[in-house]
């Protein structure tokens, strides 16, 4: 008898001593967790911090851009072709000193929204004209920058037109983004068309 309660004795300080340890370890394991859990939430709180300052500077200079002007002209958009080289305003006005200027927004919904944006240019040999236009191929890309956003653009066509046809502004686009760029060929008796789709 004095044998079994010895064992029972010994079996309960093991027990004790096992619950003891278990206790200990677990209380480290939820300190360790709520460490963890305090970095993840400072990572994120940090994340978040930084993706709305980046989105607030983007607005911002997009509110910028949709306000500026060029030489007392309203701008609709920029225009960047990196294959030429050519970083570009499209101005909102439709006329000959605009055109002396920039290209301009010549007919369409406003840049970047569904529909078919076009702008007409210049090609002569000076800054902001499309006098590097021939260089361009199917598959290039060009981005319009405007308080919609920087979306980029592929040309999937390339093309030239007498001046009479008009059928490269239409507005037949199944609601997608599409941008039309037209100029003049060297001896302005037809008009090189370029067309590109949102990607």
């Amino acid at each position: 008898m004095k044998k079994i309660i010895q064992i029972l004795l010994i079996i309960g300080i093991l027990f004790f001593i096992s619950q003891t340890i278990y206790g200990i370890y677990q209380e480290s394991n939820i300190k360790e967790g709520k460490q963890q859990s305090s970095v993840i939430k400072q990572n994120q709180t940090t994340m978040v911090k930084q993706q709305n300052n980046a989105d607030s500077y983007f607005k911002e200079s997009l509110v910028d851009l949709q306000k500026e002007e060029y030489e007392g002209y309203e701008v609709e958009a920029k225009m960047m072709i990196p294959k030429i080289n050519l970083e570009t305003y499209i101005l909102k006005e439709k006329s000959k000193e605009a055109m002396a200027l920039c290209p301009v927004k010549w007919y369409g919904p406003e840049a970047n929204e569904n529909g078919n944006f076009c702008i007409a240019g210049h090609n002569y040999n000076k800054t902001y004209k499309f006098n590097k236009l021939k260089e361009l191929e199917i598959g290039d890309k060009i981005s319009l920058i405007n308080y919609l956003g920087n979306i980029e653009y592929e040309i999937y066509d390339i093309y030239k037109v007498i001046p009479q046809e008009i059928y490269p502004l239409s507005q037949e686009t199944n609601y997608q983004k599409e941008l039309t760029i037209i100029t003049c060929t060297d001896y302005s008796n037809k008009r090189i068309i370029i067309k590109a789709k949102a990607v």
